[in-house]
């Protein structure tokens, strides 16, 4: 569990506090209009109706309390940017800003943050990857090179244990989950039996599930 403090309860923001909230983190959450805030009370610790643009409304906070500060100003960067950079200055310990923009972000982490994210974004990369790829039901970029698929099984792989159809050896990629149903099954050991009608969560390089998506019928 973690303390946690949203400011800015945009679309994004809301999304974030309630998800945050269901995993059991300790969230408070700010905006300057209060009916912003008010559908997430039962989710949150504390609510605060304020400017964090202004500094006495941060002091008051306490944002060095807070393990992790997001500053989710997605339509005022002038705003974003003074939020992030009084966060850091005044103790915030981990400040992860939202941006919407490449120069937007190159500011934002030369001025506090220490992570910046671009939720847009990549919602549209992972939806484009998603539906322009058959056999694609879901994919989580991990790095520039790795990636995570849920892939259907190539038929030669049914009936045959993740240990004998050679997986990692013959496609170099790792099989990290199962799922059948909605209900998913994470690590399954060497000796799991691949199904026909299941999903596989598998990861690696991109250019290797790439030729493996090519395989499949």
């Amino acid at each position: 569990m973690k303390s946690i403090l949203i400011i800015g309860m945009g679309r994004f923001g809301r999304h974030l506090c309630k998800n945050l909230s269901q995993l059991g983190n300790e969230v408070m959450i700010v905006d300057e209009k209060e009916e912003n805030l008010e559908e997430l009370l039962p989710y949150v610790v504390s609510a605060k109706i304020g400017d964090c643009t202004n500094e006495a409304v941060l002091r008051s906070l306490g944002v060095d309390n807070f393990d992790l500060c997001f500053v989710c100003i997605g339509t005022n960067f002038q705003s974003s940017l003074e939020i992030t950079s009084m966060v850091k200055e005044l103790g915030g310990r981990y400040v992860v800003s939202k941006a919407n923009r490449d120069i937007h972000a190159k500011f934002l982490l030369r001025n506090g943050a220490d992570e910046v994210i671009y939720p847009d974004r990549d919602i549209a990369e992972r939806l484009a990857v998603r539906y322009s790829a058959n056999h694609v039901f879901d994919y989580i970029e991990l790095t520039d090179e790795y990636s995570i698929y849920e892939i259907p099984p190539l038929p030669e792989w049914v009936g045959k244990s993740i240990r004998e159809a050679d997986i990692r050896n013959r496609y170099r990629i790792s099989v990290l989950g199962t799922k059948v149903g909605g209900k998913a099954k994470v690590m399954p050991g060497a000796g799991y039996v691949v199904q026909k009608d299941e999903h596989l969560m598998v990861v690696g390089k991109k250019e290797d599930i790439d030729a493996l998506l090519k395989k499949m019928p």
